[in-house]
């Protein structure tokens, strides 16, 4: 018959922990990113918000969304759409060439998405003429087109 093996000593402290580690600061090249994504798809879907709001004669209210106002809101959605795609495939990896900064192609996208929100701000379509107020997506379109000047912004000064 074998012997049975000795216990091992107590002890009296606890097993160790692993470190907890505090969650990190962000640095302005985390916001660039983060307001880049967040304006990309606020600007693509307020394509579909109200851009024009009137009343009816009987009484109602219609609006007209920017998908609606002729190729400038079209073009909105496709450069929300395009940052988006631009951020997913940065996080997938895929890089642009070095000749092609992603700062400089974020910086263009918010400035050819206000140009397009502001002559749309400014200039009624004459089929919509009726509806001569502006409706709460016209301005989310250009708060987020600014937004994604702003990203494109972020990005040069983390570079530098």
């Amino acid at each position: 018959m074998q012997t049975p093996e000795p216990l091992p000593p107590f002890r009296s402290d606890p097993e160790p922990r692993a470190p907890h580690y505090a969650p990190r600061a962000a640095v302005p090249a985390d916001w660039g990113e983060r307001l880049a994504w967040v304006s990309g798809l606020v600007l693509a879907v307020s394509a579909f918000t109200d851009w024009y709001a009137g009343p009816q004669a009987d009484g109602l209210t219609y609006a007209i969304t920017g998908w609606h106002t002729g190729p400038l809101g079209k073009l909105v959605f496709f450069l929300g759409l395009a940052t988006l795609i631009l951020e997913a495939l940065r996080e997938a990896g895929i890089e642009l060439p070095a000749t092609v900064p992603e700062r400089l192609v974020l910086l263009g996208f918010g400035a050819l998405a206000t140009i397009f929100v502001l002559i749309r701000l400014l200039s009624v379509p004459d089929t919509y003429f009726a509806a001569t107020s502006r409706g709460v997506g016209l301005y989310i379109s250009l708060v987020a087109a600014v937004a994604l000047i702003v990203a494109g912004l972020l990005r040069t000064a983390d570079e530098y």
